[in-house]
Order: structure tokens, then C-alpha cells, then sequence
């Protein structure tokens, strides 16, 4: 095996690790915050590429299309929260329900193709492949998303800040409680949804500018990628007793690790149509890994330490 190859390929599985990984704080609202399983992330990772994509071909800027990938997103989370709040639909299955509808929407927004492709050579992309080697660092993706991570973590860390954010946070830490100070969690749940997929559209829109085009299919099993970068980053940097944008930007670094990890099992030869097989046998480890942590190698409580401390 060249050792080469696989140095090579290194830097554009941080920049893909990097993509995935402002897709990980997105998913990191909903899983760690509000404490919600949502399966909408696997229609929004679609959403945010198509709309980028076809507001780009329409003539608009990247700024722009970005931001009505960033909309589209909002509107696919308040629909989840919607189902899931006024209709009493559980948060799991309104997300389905939401990833079901918008596969038939980004069709539509793809004027009824599997996938539409948007060359560099004919668009100001703000991120591409061919970005990763040769050019000035200001337009590598690795340094463009590396900005994007700070911001959106400095962005997120004062909203949770905020009386708003707080109330957010207390939602998914205590519902009954927070109902009981007044808080309207319904309303919490929606928001928190809106701005999580509102972030995972932000990062499927860059993944399409990266890979070169919008594909239908995108967005299937990014919920499993989502976790395990979310897995990673606790297990690997939890003992680091970081604040809550350490927390984030851990979600964010374990997704680095898992595309690192994906490369190198590539490297040595396994094929990739078991990349799916993998994805899930490593999420199921780092899953496991507090469990059995806690189970068989956790210190022993000395008789007696109650009453002696």
C-alpha cells in the first residue's frame, strides 16, 4: 500500500469531515439540546444543496442561494415542529413524515432530475473540490469552512445565551419544569428545529458546491453521520471539561475523525460499497463505548466513602 495515496487524499477528508461537521452542530440542537430524535435531517441535506444549486444555475449569487438554502431549512424544521407540537405526532415519526414530503419538493426544485450539476469553471463557488490543492489558502475549503464553524458556534453560543436560548435549553433539559416557569416549550421546540435544519441545510449547500452537484439521494444516512460525529466528539473530547462552544466545536472535530477514519479503512483496501455497513458499526462502537466504560472499568465506591466524605 503507497502511504502516499493515503496522504494525499487526507486534506479533502478534512474538508469533507469539516462540511459534515457544521451539519453535526446542526444535528447537535436537536439531539443534545432539545433532546429530540429528528429524521428530517435526511430530507434537509438535500434541501439546502438543491436550492443552492438551482438558485446559482437561475443566475443568483452564492450568498444569496445560500441564504434561501438557509430558509429552506427553517421551513422544513418549522414543519417537523409544527407536526410534532399542534398535531401530537411524535417528534421521530414527524420527521419522517417531513423527510418523506421533501424528497418529492427537491425533486420539484430540481426541475424533476435525480441530481443537477454546477461546474466551477461557470459558477463563483464558495467551496469546491478542485479548491483543495493550488490555490491560495483563503480559497482552500478547509480555511472557508474552518470560518464557517467559528461563526456559526460564536453565532449559536450567545443565542443560548439569550433569555430565548436559555428557555430552549431548559426545554430539552426539563420540560415539565420549564412548563411549570411559564415557558412556552411548544413554540421552544419549533424554534429549536427551525434553526437546527436551518444549519443542516447551510451545510448541505456547501457539500453540493464541494462534490459539484445537488443529488436527490444526498441526504440518506446523514443522520447516521450525524450521530456518529456527535458520538466521536463526546467520547474522544469529553474529558475535556470544555464550555458549551467547546461542546459544539467537538460535534464538529468528530466528524473530521470519522471521515479520517473512513479514508484510512479505504486505504487499506475495503471496498466501498460496505461504507454504509461501516458507518453504522461505528457509531454502534462509540455508542457502546460509555456504556461499557461505565460497566466494566469504572472505579469501585469504597465501602463506607458515603459516610466518610
Amino acid at each position: 500500500m503507497n502511504i502516499m495515496t493515503l496522504v494525499n487524499a487526507l486534506p479533502g477528508a478534512c474538508a469533507q469531515g469539516l462540511i459534515w461537521g457544521v451539519m453535526a452542530i446542526g444535528l447537535y440542537i436537536t439531539y443534545k439540546i432539545l433532546r429530540l430524535s429528528d429524521l428530517t435531517v435526511d430530507g434537509t441535506m438535500c434541501t439546502g444543496g438543491a436550492v443552492c444549486v438551482m438558485m446559482m444555475i437561475r443566475g443568483h449569487s452564492v450568498w444569496t442561494a445560500m441564504l434561501c438554502a438557509f430558509i429552506a431549512g427553517l421551513l422544513a424544521g418549522m414543519v417537523t415542529g409544527i407536526l410534532h407540537t399542534a398535531f401530537g405526532i411524535p417528534a421521530i415519526l414527524a420527521g419522517i413524515l417531513t423527510q418523506q414530503g421533501l424528497y418529492s419538493i427537491n425533486l420539484a426544485v430540481m426541475e424533476d432530475k435525480a441530481n443537477q450539476a454546477i461546474a466551477v469553471d461557470k459558477y463563483d463557488l464558495l467551496v469546491s473540490l478542485r479548491y483543495i490543492k493550488g490555490v491560495p489558502f483563503y480559497q482552500n475549503p478547509i480555511f472557508i469552512t474552518i470560518i464557517f464553524i467559528i461563526v456559526i458556534i460564536a453565532v449559536m453560543y450567545w443565542f443560548f445565551g439569550t433569555e430565548l436560548g436559555s428557555s430552549i435549553r431548559a426545554t430539552g433539559t426539563n420540560e415539565n419544569m420549564a412548563r411549570a416557569q411559564g415557558i412556552n416549550t411548544n413554540a421552544n421546540k419549533i424554534i429549536g428545529l427551525m434553526i437546527s435544519n436551518g444549519i443542516i441545510a447551510l451545510a448541505s449547500a456547501l457539500y453540493a458546491q464541494y462534490q459539484g452537484f445537488a443529488d436527490v439521494n444526498a441526504g440518506r444516512g446523514a443522520i447516521v453521520t450525524g450521530l456518529a460525529s456527535i458520538i466521536i466528539g463526546q467520547v474522544v473530547f469529553g474529558k475535556i471539561r470544555g464550555n458549551f462552544a467547546f461542546k459544539m466545536l467537538s460535534a464538529a472535530l468528530g466528524s473530521i475523525v470519522y471521515y479520517i477514519v473512513i479514508q484510512v479503512v479505504l486505504w487499506l483496501g475495503m471496498p466501498s460499497n460496505y461504507l454504509k455497513l461501516l458507518s453504522s458499526i461505528v457509531v454502534a462502537l462509540f455508542l457502546a463505548i460509555p456504556y461499557l466504560q461505565s460497566k466494566y472499568f469504572a472505579k469501585p465506591v469504597k465501602k463506607g466513602g458515603a459516610q466518610n466524605a
